[in-house]
């Protein structure tokens, strides 16, 4: 075992902000007592790195790294590393960075285990391990809490290749780059170091493959050494096979079959033994640790070799009926680039018959093999686009775009194209700009329109939505125009069945609805919406089902939309369908919304953000954050808030999404109203409800109205008002939206005069229970107790606010109800959940007020919220000041913090105490 001291030098990590947390954590902790730390990760994810930000990190004390010297590994006591390392403290704070300590043998990995552990009292030396993670964690290290390293999400990857390149990439070849990096930085390095700068700015094409053998070799070639002819072969085994599978492991039985055709009839079965460290086995089923080596194997393996495992495979594959799979590993089998018409033929007929089971992922990679051995150029541009259509429902628009810049390399006829613009907009709606979307989807509808009318309908629709997406009235209205009748072929192309009369009825009722509810004439709308809603009873595709979540979400028919977008997830699970999960998803998550009911929208916005994020679709995860952000600005949340904000706007703003944008903004200023910012709530909603070129999106920025006229009403900014009330009333009247008459009445009882606030309140009380929903109900009622607390009309106030708080505390607005309580407590009543410690020494009055300025309001914007004088907030402020024993506001927000959270925590308990 050796040792050397660090030298501190400049180290930057894309992508690691969980597990530099983390390991920031040890070393924090490092000035009190020891900890230890297992980082782990296939190679190429920065295991080297993190160890090397940590030692340059840690400022307390000396930085130690140990590695198994030449020759001492083999001879290292179970002592040796615990006595070296408390010698090397001395008593100070020392960390110890022990990098591929899988390396070790047995008994030093042993010995730095139980050190690791032992260390972890009071002596103060903090232990972090790298590992491989291409490989089991050692048994040694097993019982050691582990951060473990994961490829780079898309955006991670992203802001690494920029700062590489300094932004020079093409954007096809930034696309290539970072689908055959998967994630993997070091990887992704190297294939930039690969490119020449021509090449990396699309002057030349790359080099095919881009991943070659050797860069693989660069990043995971050390995996690899030391193996037995045995356990190369299952290993390449394993590699090929996972090639024609759907999923990263295989069935192990098919792997030994094949392993013995490779085999000469001669040469003895090997004995069984322990597995090569890539491989875990589970189920009766074979995967690597990690795709990289997979890759790293059979980039790397003889072609003769890697050739006869896929001929092995497509024999028993073969035998047992799998026709797909074994076509494909027979088509890998074959010698050089030539083209097999007649496999390619096979392969493309596979593909396209829906009896023969396969998930959209193998049927993509038929599609492009067949394309690869086809000569006839309009044909392979027709299966290169197959694939691409296939990859788009798998889920992996990565793949789909090289699928594209491929087809458009042959030459094509006019469907072809159509059928790539098709599924290149739709690409691009859920992961690009959306106006080249729009573009994309139009050019498609042209070049549809005489062969595949139907398909150039819906491909008209599609850019409508890009249009809606982007908040553009006038676009949308333009590509929602009838076209003229185009005439229809006899013949559709064969692999491209022409859609149902059914569907093709479906998308002309949505886009004659949709047009009309555009331009305001709901009469016109509501039969044919009404058709494409009525429709879903008898369809099961998830794509028409979508269709009819959609149009009724249009009319304001959440039921309608909730069964329908249940419907589509169901049928789209069922098929495997990747891309349309988060689709489902986020009309499930809208409706939810709209209907009030906060906690299901969440429900639904978190697995669709989880799963459009695998799918590649940043476009619709910006969507299920805005929908985070606001069900988080009903409750106590305020970091939640912003942070699905942040992320929602950074993507809208990139990508033109003006519904996403106020979605998000209207979160954050419904965040505000909550926690009592009237002014910073009316001047970022004004931004979106008020006329002139900032407004927000057309069919958004109304559900917005009621925010801003109550945070206007407070903030003393009643002139504002009127500017949008006449519109809102308007959009009442037109029904789509259940909620707007009972808050339009409320918005007219905050600015009427005593003697019709009144009865106002009342009606809109009345028309919220006939439209139902417990937040917005809620809020009426908050308002309505205000307005009569302040009136001196103590027993009606207290009814009102126990009715907002109830309602409230049912829906989950947490940030709400504390304002209900508020209330409750400036009537003398005591709710249930009140505050406790420091804060029960101050008046009902002081602690609103303090309550408030902790939140950063100031005299005034509290004396408006509160409807009293400043002078009468000095007052209490002051009082609430030599209460609580502070001299500052900022002594008073930390008080107000701790206070509360310590509150929080204690109904925490006690809730989690009960049976």
């Amino acid at each position: 075992m050796t040792g050397e001291t660090t030298v501190r030098t400049a180290v930057r990590i894309h992508g690691r902000s969980a597990q530099q947390q983390a390991v920031r954590a040890l070393l924090d902790g490092l000035g009190t007592h020891g900890g230890h730390l297992v980082v782990t990760g296939e190679p190429g994810l920065g295991r080297t790195t993190l160890l090397q930000w940590a030692a340059r990190s840690f400022r307390a004390g000396p930085v130690l790294h140990l590695g198994p010297g030449p020759g001492r590994g083999a001879r290292a006591t179970g002592e040796e590393p615990l006595d070296t390392l408390r010698a090397a403290a001395g008593g100070a704070p020392l960390l110890v960075c022990v990098d591929d300590a899988h390396l070790w043998d047995a008994p030093a990995r042993a010995a730095l285990g139980r050190a690791a552990e032992h260390l972890g009292g009071t002596a103060r030396v903090g232990v972090l391990l790298s590992v491989a993670g291409h490989r089991a964690v050692d048994p040694e290290y097993a019982h050691l809490p582990v951060v473990r390293l994961d490829p780079l999400t898309t955006p991670q990857a992203e802001a690494l290749l920029d700062d590489a390149t300094d932004g020079a990439a093409d954007p096809a070849v930034r696309e290539q780059l970072l689908a055959e990096a998967e994630g993997n930085p070091a990887l992704l390095l190297a294939l930039v170091r690969r490119l020449t700068p021509a090449e990396l700015r699309g002057h030349r094409p790359p080099p095919r493959p881009l991943a070659d053998a050797a860069a693989l070799t660069e990043v995971a070639g050390e995996a690899l050494t030391g193996l037995s002819a045995d356990a190369y072969d299952l290993l390449l085994t394993v590699a090929a096979a996972v090639r024609a599978a759907d999923g990263p492991d295989v069935d192990a039985s098919l792997v030994l079959d094949a392993v013995r055709h490779l085999r000469p009839a001669s040469t003895p079965a090997p004995s069984p033994g322990p597995l090569p460290a890539p491989l875990a086995l589970a189920d009766d089923r074979l995967r690597f640790h990690g795709p990289l080596v997979r890759r790293t194997v059979h980039a790397t393996a003889a072609p003769d070799r890697r050739r006869a495992a896929h001929r092995a495979l497509a024999d028993v594959l073969e035998a047992g009926g799998r026709r797909l799979p074994g076509l494909l590993h027979r088509s890998w089998s074959l010698t050089g680039p030539s083209p097999a018409p007649s496999l390619a033929d096979r392969l493309a007929a596979v593909a396209a018959d829906a009896a023969v089971p396969a998930s959209y992922r193998l049927r993509a990679t038929a599609y492009a093999r067949a394309a690869e051995l086809t000569a006839d150029g309009p044909t392979r541009a027709e299966r290169y686009t197959a694939a691409a259509e296939q990859a788009l429902l798998a889920g992996r628009p990565d793949r789909a775009r090289p699928l594209l810049a491929a087809a458009r390399g042959c030459a094509a006829p006019a469907g072809v194209r159509g059928r790539a613009e098709l599924v290149r907009g739709l690409t691009e709606l859920r992961d690009g700009p959306v106006g080249d979307a729009h573009q994309s989807l139009l050019l498609a509808a042209s070049l549809l329109a005489e062969d595949a009318p139907a398909d150039a309908a819906s491909a008209a629709l599609a850019a409508a939505d890009a249009a809606w997406a982007a908040g553009d009235l006038p676009l949308c209205l333009a590509t929602l125009a009838p076209e003229p009748r185009a005439k229809t072929r006899a013949a559709e192309h064969a692999d491209a069945p022409p859609p149902s009369a059914h569907a093709a009825g479906a998308v002309r009722d949505h886009r004659v609805g949709m047009r009309a509810l555009l331009e305001g004439r709901l009469d016109r709308a509501v039969v044919p919406l009404g058709q494409v809603v009525e429709r879903a009873r008898t369809d099961d595709r998830p794509e028409g089902l979508l269709r009819s979540a959609a149009a009724a979400l249009l009319l304001g028919d959440v039921d309608a939309a909730r069964r329908a977008g249940a419907r589509a997830l169901a049928a789209a699970r069922q098929l495997g369908s990747d891309a349309l999960v988060p689709q489902a998803l986020e009309y499930l998550a809208y409706a939810e919304l709209r209907a009030g009911r906060h906690p299901q929208a969440r429900t639904h916005a978190e697995e669709g953000l989880r799963t459009a994020l695998r799918a590649g679709q940043r476009n619709t995860a910006a969507h299920h954050r805005a929908v985070l952000a606001l069900a988080a600005s009903i409750e106590e949340e305020p970091d939640v808030v912003a942070r699905h904000v942040t992320a929602a706007l950074a993507t809208a703003r990139r990508h033109g999404l003006a519904q996403v944008a106020t979605l998000a903004e209207w979160a954050a200023a419904r965040a505000d109203l909550g926690r009592g910012r009237p002014f910073d709530a009316a001047d970022r909603l004004g931004l979106l409800v008020l006329p002139g070129p900032g407004r927000g999106h057309f069919a958004v920025w109304r559900l917005a109205v009621p925010c801003f006229v109550e945070a206007a009403v407070l903030a003393g900014r009643h002139e504002d008002t009127r500017a949008v009330l006449t519109d809102f009333a308007g959009w009442a009247a037109f029904g789509a939206d259940p909620q707007a008459a009972a808050q339009l009445a409320r918005c007219h009882a905050l600015l009427a005069p005593p003697d019709r606030a009144d009865d106002l309140y009342r009606r809109a009380l009345a028309r919220h229970d006939e439209a139902g929903g417990d937040f917005e109900r809620a809020r009426t009622a908050l308002l309505y107790g205000k307005w009569l607390r302040r009136r001196r009309r103590p027993r009606e106030a207290r009814g009102r606010l126990g009715s907002a708080l109830a309602g409230f505390d049912r829906c989950g607005a947490g940030v709400w109800a504390a304002q209900a309580r508020g209330e409750l407590r400036a009537l003398g009543a005591a709710p249930h959940g009140g505050g406790t410690g420091a804060l029960s020494r101050l008046t009902p009055q002081q602690l609103r007020i303090a309550r408030q300025v902790a939140e950063g309001a100031t005299n005034r914007e509290v004396a408006l919220t509160l409807a009293v004088s400043t002078r009468t907030v000095d007052y209490h402020l002051r009082k609430a000041f030599a209460a609580l024993g502070v001299r500052s506001r900022l002594e008073l927000a930390r008080m107000v913090e701790h206070a509360e959270q310590g509150g929080q925590a204690g109904r925490t308990e006690k809730t989690g105490a009960q049976p």
